[in-house]
């Protein structure tokens, strides 16, 4: 009998130990490739299964699908889709603050350079458009004419090729362009915003998350939030740590132009709830990029 019993309970704990583990699912988050991508850059190295790196192209049709626990993408595509209600997605953080940066490989290039000069940007009809001419329109600086290319790479490559060209372009494809060649010159845009209109860059990206997953698993969505804010400090705090994890991801080439476009893609974390502010104040550069208005306040995601 006792040899029975023994032989049960060995029998017991042999299926117990056999038995799988359950675990919690990982969060999955998408973003453009480029300067957000940084942001989770040294949280995706370390499970690259759960994020996923998108042309920003494509980003609207990833709110759309609904399937991904967060997403990094520009606050106002965000934003209009949420008043247009094609998202249920909430903005949880500000992460980047403006890349964009004039450039020329004009001798003595300055603003003076553009007044009544041909300027080339990259997305017409976007926020980041909107910004640079309302930055030089503040300054009171009016180009001739204004083109525009399709993106970053589109413009950086019509700067590297045409020595008379003024192109607006963003890190990391600018300091690529200075380090190809040193005749490039670049004015910040940020730069002309701070001493414009008092604005510490602007609200560009934004993380925003599933309203699904921000019901259904609220402790795992704020232990989310603070790993990324973590992972985002590290663009400031240790460059060297972004910038090889930045490689090993492929979202920048080498370590070289990593390390030295970081500090220049504006990366930092803020609570959505606390730059409420510094959002409707980029908003009111251009209300149609908003959908018309600035964000409501369920827009905006708070931790209960």
């Amino acid at each position: 009998m006792k040899k029975t019993i023994a032989m049960i309970l060995t029998l017991a704990l042999a299926l117990c130990c056999a038995a799988p583990v359950l675990a919690e699912e990982a969060m999955k988050l998408s973003a453009p490739a480029g300067a957000p991508a940084l942001t989770v850059a040294t949280l995706a190295v370390e499970n690259p299964e759960n994020y996923t790196f998108l042309d920003a192209s494509t980003i609207g049709a990833e709110f759309q699908k609904n399937e991904a626990d967060f997403i990094i993408a520009p606050i106002n595509a965000g934003a209009k889709l949420f008043k247009a209600g094609k998202s249920t997605y909430r903005l949880a953080a500000v992460v980047t603050w403006g890349n964009l940066y004039l450039a020329s490989q004009k001798e003595g290039f300055s603003l003076d350079s553009l007044e009544g000069a041909e300027l080339t940007l990259f997305g017409e009809n976007t926020i980041n458009a909107s910004v640079v001419l309302a930055a030089l329109e503040q300054k009171g600086i009016t180009p001739s004419a204004v083109h525009y290319l399709a993106g970053a790479a589109e413009t950086q490559a019509e700067l590297l090729s045409n020595p008379e060209a003024i192109v607006v372009t963003a890190d990391p494809a600018v300091t690529a362009a200075k380090m190809k060649n040193e005749k490039v010159q670049t004015i910040s845009v940020q730069e002309l915003l701070k001493e414009t209109l008092e604005m510490d860059g602007y609200a560009q990206a934004g993380l925003f998350v599933r309203k699904e997953t921000a019901e259904s698993r609220p402790e795992e969505v704020r232990a989310y939030l603070s790993a990324v804010q973590e992972s985002a400090g590290k663009a400031r705090s240790d460059v060297a740590a972004v910038a090889e994890a930045a490689v090993a991801l492929e979202i920048l080439p080498n370590a070289k132009v990593a390390a030295a476009a970081i500090p220049g893609c504006n990366i930092r974390y803020a609570a959505a709830s606390e730059a409420k502010a510094e959002i409707e104040k980029t908003a009111g550069i251009d209300l149609s990029q908003y959908g018309g208005e600035v964000p409501a306040d369920e827009f905006y995601y708070t931790a209960e």
